[in-house]
């Protein structure tokens, strides 16, 4: 972690892209929802957080995944949906949605062919630039060529009927999400609008579909939101998980975030919703300012997930822990045999610290959750320890 002035040509990078949310501010008639916002911030081409070419994964960036700690989370993943790849034969395709450095998709691809359950095509839907080219020169480094012939990268959903896998690890934390706050027992929506050399928030009535959406949350929760709460609520989220698993037929769907089910996600305690920014591994308070230059991120409604999935037609095959999703899918049995062959007790030492920080409680552990559904494929054995559907 640094303290360090941001260099110039990062702040002149985040000008630009203030300049292009001030014209759209502008164009808007002075405020533009705060979905848009969070949608330029992170993916305005060339611009945006996830567009431009600063490191955003690992200890030189901003944040640390599951997958750039090593290969045990991504291992533990291929041995939950190889069971599903091989019930669908040879031709069945793996989508990842949002693959980062790529470090997942190598680790993935390298144990599902160890355990005869691998795709004819390992598709990569990755809306960013930058980082398709960052995946592509990691990936054909260090997979062999023929398992680099089978990976495509898709500018769109599959386009066409198929069979498979989707998967996607911290993906709905970046989706641009609306804001709602309540005032005198109405539904507004956070805009964002210019003050002086920067940006703050201003509220207008919230339109039809968010204002449903807040009333359909309401009508689970113990009563109605209070004056004042603030939270995110993300009512496109079903067209979103349909758009991108496509024409998926029969197949498992896989998602890793770190969230809460509804009515934790919207205790009273938390009057200000989930929306927060980080920048060089540090928490951010204020999501509006350096756009282009930190991450903007919010906590998944796991029931909200829960509801998108079968309203689609899959199956819930299980909600668990990121750390009862792992261990529950060999973590000890992947450890064991890593240690094996590890080199010296330094090398040992640092297997046992990933294998820690994936399923510590209080942090990736417990915060980072898995959901999974499925159509037609064996997917309910992966969730078999600490299912926790029922809180849902």
């Amino acid at each position: 972690m640094s303290d360090s002035p941001l260099p110039d040509d990062a702040l002149a990078h985040s000008a630009r892209l203030q300049a292009l949310i001030r014209e759209q501010i502008a164009a808007a008639g002075g405020a533009i929802p705060f979905w848009r916002f969070m949608e330029l911030a992170l993916y305005a081409p060339g611009l945006g957080y996830y567009s431009a070419g600063a490191t955003k994964f690992g200890a030189a960036g901003d944040f640390v995944t599951a997958p750039e700690l090593g290969p045990l989370f991504a291992e533990c993943v291929a041995l939950a949906l190889a069971p599903s790849l091989r019930a669908l034969g040879r031709q069945a395709r793996f989508l990842e949605v949002g693959a980062g450095s790529g470090r997942f998709a190598g680790d993935v691809i390298a144990q599902l062919r160890e355990l005869d359950a691998m795709p004819a095509r390992y598709a990569i839907l990755e809306p960013s630039a930058d980082l398709r080219d960052r995946q592509q020169a990691h990936l054909q480094a260090i997979l062999p060529a023929a398992d680099f012939a089978r990976v495509e990268w898709l500018q769109g959903p599959m386009p066409d009927d198929w069979n498979g896998v989707l998967f996607a690890n911290e993906v709905l934390d970046a989706l641009p999400t609306p804001r709602f706050a309540i005032q005198g027992g109405e539904v507004f929506e956070e805009h964002v609008a210019i003050d002086g050399d920067g940006f703050c928030i201003v509220e207008r009535p919230a339109d039809a579909l968010l204002t449903a959406a807040v009333r359909h949350v309401e009508s689970q929760l113990d009563g109605p939101f209070a004056d004042g709460h603030r939270a995110e609520l993300l009512p496109q989220l079903p067209y979103w998980l349909q758009a991108v698993a496509g024409g998926l037929r029969s197949g498992a769907l896989l998602f890793v975030d770190y969230g809460y089910p509804r009515r934790e996600y919207y205790d009273p305690r938390r009057r200000d919703g989930t929306l927060r920014a980080f920048h060089r591994h540090r928490l951010v308070e204020d999501v509006l300012a350096r756009p282009g230059l930190q991450d903007i991120t919010a906590s998944v409604d796991f029931t909200a997930l829960a509801e998108a999935g079968t309203g689609a037609g899959f199956d819930l095959a299980g909600y668990c822990t990121q750390a009862s999703f792992l261990i529950g899918n060999g973590l000890e049995q992947r450890l064991a045999a890593h240690e094996a062959r590890a080199h010296d007790e330094a090398a040992r030492y640092a297997l046992r610290q990933q294998a820690k920080m994936l399923t510590v409680p209080g942090s990736m552990g417990e915060r980072f959750q898995v959901m999974g559904f499925a159509r037609d494929v064996p997917l309910e054995a992966s969730f078999l320890l600490g299912d926790l559907s029922y809180r849902l």
